[in-house]
């Protein structure tokens, strides 16, 4: 039998930052997780300044060996037809491949690692958790993303009653004749919103790795619209013709819509198994980053009482940071009304710029959190 102070489910940005934390105060921390890591992790995948700060990443220590790729620009359209050109003249967010960059931030995480090892079995003991029937913790974190067994257990209705966002994409290495004929610029992600405003595709190029994807309120027909974007982007030279892609699919909850419990005796949810994406860009990365630290933050004042009330302020500054979830929120205007409205502001440059990259995609306007 072995024994943790506590036992991180998810070995991605959300598990392992909350287990570097916890582990430079001195606790003996144990990350479980069912996939051996490096790990392929679809993920349009970029970073802003603030992340970079939050985490102390030596950006030149990182891009040894890694993609990092500066990105100073960004296409913003409706459809493929109004794109907006949006130029910063200086680095303002850093592309990264998950497989690389989960797997830097877990292996600096000084936590013990049990990788290629799933979560099977979950039993209350007392004031303690058995999980597996070997490993005992007083303290459970859940940060196996959108389908984590720990939400599971807490309650979440995983792919049947939540309103997740549905998404496919392909990241994929071009070979040098690829690479030297491909149209899509690596410092700029090209957005492209959807003609009802509940998703959009992108085309992100980080050096010669190339990704593509498309992400959707509903599923119904999301492989024939990435499909019919991926042809779109061969007839550009924006991606190879020769090329004949395999979409990865994914699914995340938006923090403003997600009912699910975070908190309780001993046990609590951080990163992509909250749901904490944000709503207008869907996404997960800082969120996932930040809530870590927050939970490290509450699980260290609570000074080994992790009894429900003492943990239950981690609810509350997730609410703080992110916004309070309104699950059933009544529209203020009509969805016809919203839609036009939006499809108007989306086609000006300013709106692009300030509204559409600055703030929902670069959330600019939010300082780093302190730690």
């Amino acid at each position: 039998m072995e024994s943790f102070s506590a036992v991180i489910v998810g070995g991605g940005p959300a598990g392992s930052t909350c287990a570097r934390f916890l582990t430079q105060a001195g606790l003996n921390v144990l990350v479980l997780d069912k996939s051996p890591f490096p790990r392929d992790k679809v993920c349009a995948g970029w970073i802003t300044p603030q992340v970079v700060d939050t985490l102390q990443l030596d950006v030149d220590a990182y891009r040894n060996g890694r993609t990092l790729q500066p990105i100073t620009a960004f296409v913003a359209g409706l459809g493929k037809d109004v794109a907006n050109s949006v130029e910063f003249g200086r680095t303002v967010s850093y592309g990264i491949r998950r497989c690389e960059f989960d797997d830097y931030l877990l292996r600096r995480s000084g936590a013990q690692l049990k990788l290629g090892a799933a979560l099977k079995t979950i039993e209350r003991q007392g004031s303690e958790w058995l999980l597996n029937g070997a490993i005992r913790t007083p303290l459970l974190i859940g940060a196996g993303g959108h389908f984590c067994p720990v939400a599971q257990f807490l309650g979440a209705s995983v792919g049947r009653d939540e309103p997740s966002i549905t998404a496919q994409e392909i990241e994929f290495e071009m070979s040098d004749v690829q690479a030297a004929h491909c149209a899509t610029a690596a410092q700029t992600p090209e957005l492209y919103f959807c003609d009802d405003l509940k998703g959009y595709a992108w085309c992100f190029r980080k050096g010669n790795f190339l990704n593509v994807g498309l992400g959707h309120e509903d599923n119904r027909g999301l492989h024939e619209q990435l499909k019919s974007f991926w042809d779109w982007l061969a007839a550009q030279g924006k991606v190879p013709a020769d090329v004949h892609p395999r979409f990865k699919g994914h699914a995340y909850l938006l923090h403003t819509r997600s009912p699910r419990s975070i908190v309780d005796d001993g046990v609590l949810l951080i990163g992509d198994a909250v749901g904490l994406a944000y709503p207008e860009s869907g996404e997960g990365i800082r969120p996932a980053i930040e809530s870590g630290i927050m939970a490290a933050q509450v699980i260290l004042a609570a000074d080994t009482h992790y009894a429900r009330s003492r943990l239950i302020s981690y609810e509350t500054m997730l609410h703080a940071r992110f916004g309070p979830r309104r699950i059933k929120s009544r529209a203020l205007l009509p969805a016809s009304v919203k839609t036009a409205l939006g499809r108007s502001l989306m086609k000006t440059r300013w709106f692009a710029r300030n509204v559409v990259i600055d703030r929902w995609f670069l959330h600019s306007h939010q300082e780093a959190l302190s730690n």
